[in-house]
């Protein structure tokens, strides 16, 4: 992995330093009321969360949703309503709502992360392929993709793809999401919706993320520390703890 070759190459000179990597960030709607759904599928979800406007290409994309059944019909709709409105285009075009993927190695990893979720059996409901518009033809561009059906063990929900790809999951059982959230290497971000505060701290506790959103996403805030679990990264950034890694403890006994 890119964490694995990072630490033996750091191995060769210890040193500080802080690094983030890939994230698979999740988006867990833990309620059984109408959280402004309309609201939830196109700020959450398509815009601001899964970072289409970067095609996915950033580390807190939550690219996984986790939907309980009771809303999950709904917003699913909601969701496809809103990624079917998206434009793809250049930057200087004022319709143009994503840009392109930053080469072609990408572009292939996304187009077969897409088929791996065809073959391992998720529905494709929105997307899946390139646009149309042959100005478009010789650039790194992508139809943002939703995947619904999809199963905690498929690659596409698995492993990091940072493309514009977004897996739907239904959950019924609490305890059966919390273990497929956390059944991941990676760890950096997480979002959580719920209108109950109680149980809003409970998931937040509970999911391993190091930088968590309660019905929010994507906003970062001076002074709070960013940075991920497990094979998301080392260290925090943005906050003073940022600072205080480069520093060294020393301590200084005195007798008089």
């Amino acid at each position: 992995s890119n964490s694995g070759v990072l630490c033996r190459a750091r191995a060769i000179k210890i040193d500080r330093f802080a690094i983030h990597f890939d994230a698979a960030a999740v988006t867990a709607v833990n309620t059984r009321q109408d959280l402004h759904q309309r609201r939830l599928a196109r700020a959450v979800f398509t815009h601001q969360g899964m970072n289409f406007t970067w095609c996915g290409q950033s580390c807190g994309s939550t690219s996984r949703i986790f939907l309980h059944e009771s809303v999950h019909d709904a917003i699913l709709d909601k969701i496809v309503a809103a990624v079917g409105k998206l434009v793809p285009g250049i930057p200087s075009d004022p319709e143009t709502d994503m840009g392109c993927m930053v080469s072609a190695a990408q572009l292939e990893r996304t187009q077969r992360y897409v088929q791996y979720g065809k073959d391992d059996g998720a529905r494709l409901v929105v997307g899946g392929d390139r646009p149309q518009d042959e100005s478009l033809a010789k650039g790194f561009y992508h139809n943002p993709t939703v995947f619904a059906d999809v199963r905690p063990d498929m690659r596409i929900a698995r492993e990091e793809i940072f493309g514009p790809v977004m897996s739907i999951i239904k959950w019924r059982d609490e305890e059966e999401m919390f273990a497929a959230v956390n059944d991941s290497d990676l760890g950096l971000t997480a979002s959580i919706w719920t209108n109950d505060l109680a149980k809003a701290h409970r998931a937040a506790a509970r999911v391993e993320a190091g930088y968590v959103w309660v019905n929010g996403v994507s906003s970062h805030f001076l002074g709070a520390p960013f940075g991920g679990y497990k094979h998301s990264g080392l260290g925090r950034e943005e906050s003073i703890e940022e600072l205080l890694a480069c520093t060294q403890l020393k301590n200084v006994n005195v007798t008089l």
